[in-house]
């Protein structure tokens, strides 16, 4: 029997998009290593030369996702003049993200990858908070929400988008289509404004 060689020419990129693959299938704490490093076509041992362990691939894998996450909101806004309305596209990009990344947004918050002290990890999801946060202030600054308690309005924004993306991921909403889900979302973002 012949023994592959190691050499393969883009192997985190595609030991991430096969991590990914894997997620879809069974989920973030059922997959392995060595089920990603098969369906690669390298060696068992091979993630290793890139990832310490399975955490360590998970923890990449989230940060992809906020990293994506945060230019989805940012774009989302840049593309809007007033400050309330790129604060609403943002928590529309958010969970737009969610139905076009399920396996990334359950990764990001659903694995015990939640904990990581992954430098990378930490900055990039702490970069898409600040974000929103820079949304909100932004917001107050212009008058368009009142001043006061940042964080607080942060949090309860963020609480929104996500409560309505993981509904959404895990197909608790009555709604069939990936538009309608999202027209639900603009509904719930412009009424939660209004109630402030």
């Amino acid at each position: 029997m012949k023994r592959r060689p190691y050499h393969h020419g883009h192997l985190r990129e595609t030991l991430l998009q096969g991590a990914v693959r894997v997620i879809a299938e069974v989920g973030p704490s059922a997959f392995t290593l060595r089920e990603v490093a098969r369906r690669a076509g390298v060696s068992h041992n091979a993630p290793y030369r890139h990832f310490r362990d399975k955490d360590a691939l998970l923890a990449a894998v989230a940060t992809e996702g906020f990293r994506e996450l945060t230019r989805s909101m940012q774009e989302a806004g840049e593309r809007q003049p007033r400050a309330l309305d790129k604060l609403k596209h943002s928590g529309l990009a958010y969970v737009a993200f969610a139905l076009r990344r399920p396996e990334h947004f359950t990764v990001m918050f659903d694995a015990p990858v939640c904990d990581s002290e992954d430098p990378e990890y930490v900055q990039a999801s702490e970069e898409s908070f600040n974000t929103l946060v820079t949304f909100i202030r932004n917001c107050q600054d212009e008058g368009q929400l009142p001043a006061g308690d940042t964080m607080d309005r942060a949090l309860y924004a963020w609480s929104l988008v996500h409560g309505i993306a993981k509904l959404a991921v895990a197909g608790r909403f009555p709604f069939r289509t990936k538009a309608a889900i999202l027209k639900f979302a603009k509904f719930a973002i412009d009424e939660s404004v209004h109630a402030v």
